[in-house]
């Protein structure tokens, strides 16, 4: 594998996924996804971060040439885990604190929210990643669909830095991605108009004070809401202005309006 990518055949690749039981506009997004991966140069650090990363592609792009769509998402979706990391990188102090609040580990949330979240962000919007380990899916959302900033809270210094390199990597420009090395459990909450999180804390003990002020602070945005739930554990703590508009059993969306509050 050369160190210089290649585009893929968008057409080909329409034709693959045709049956795969999205949206249109859904599917066009993910072949823009998939080109934009395919055409990146390796991530900076490939050999040490990223050690399957050209097995991977090679496989990712060798199914982009077949005739069998569900291996072509298939062998993306390798690829796309591998890039998001699987095994973080955290001290064991970290893990412990992790582990204490119920989170998970770095997870990939899947491709399904960042295909879906182009409906949702648009050029003024504020976005937030709770719990964003290298900050790979927030800082897609941030490249397919630029907006003016978004907020990737984790608690691993190690991650940060990595997530820092992908967005040089991803050519995002600085000033659209605030990076917040900090334990969810204390950081400040608020300000953010797009909410994703993948089950960052068990929603009882402290988890459960989290999600009460998280869901109290986006109460009070005066714009719209819209919130990306991954293993859902939020829906519990939200009022009546937050309708939940999608659910697959993985990924739950809720909406709030402008101006809508649960006391003005």
């Amino acid at each position: 594998m050369t160190d210089h990518g290649v585009s893929l055949d968008l057409e080909q690749v329409s034709i693959l996924l045709s049956d795969d039981g999205r949206e249109t506009v859904e599917r066009q997004r993910l072949g823009v996804l998939m080109n934009l991966l395919a055409t990146l140069p390796p991530p900076p650090d490939a050999a040490e971060l990223f050690p399957q990363y050209p097995a991977l592609r090679d496989r990712f792009l060798a199914a982009s040439h077949g005739d069998d769509g569900e291996l072509l998402e298939e062998r993306f979706l390798e690829f796309y885990a591998h890039l998001h990391m699987h095994e973080a990188l955290y001290t064991a102090s970290e893990r412990q604190r992790v582990d204490a609040a119920g989170g998970y580990w770095s997870h990939a949330g899947g491709l399904s929210p960042i295909l879906k979240a182009g409906s949702w962000i648009h050029p003024e919007t504020v976005s937030v990643d709770i719990g964003a380990g290298n900050g790979l899916q927030a800082l897609l959302m941030q490249k397919m669909y630029p907006h003016a900033r978004c907020c990737q809270i984790e608690i691993s210094s190690v991650m940060v830095e990595i997530g820092r390199r992908l967005q040089e990597w991803l050519e995002i420009p600085e000033n659209r991605v605030e990076w917040r090395v900090d334990d969810v459990l204390e950081t400040d909450l608020g300000g953010w108009n797009f909410v994703y999180l993948y089950r960052p804390v068990r929603p009882v003990g402290p988890g459960e004070g989290f999600y009460t002020r998280l869901v109290s602070a986006l109460d009070e945005e005066p714009t719209e809401v819209v919130i990306f739930s991954i293993a859902d554990c939020l829906g519990e703590f939200l009022p009546e202005t937050f309708e939940r508009f999608y659910t697959d059993g993985h990924l739950t969306c809720y909406r709030k309006p402008a101006d809508a509050r649960t006391s003005k």
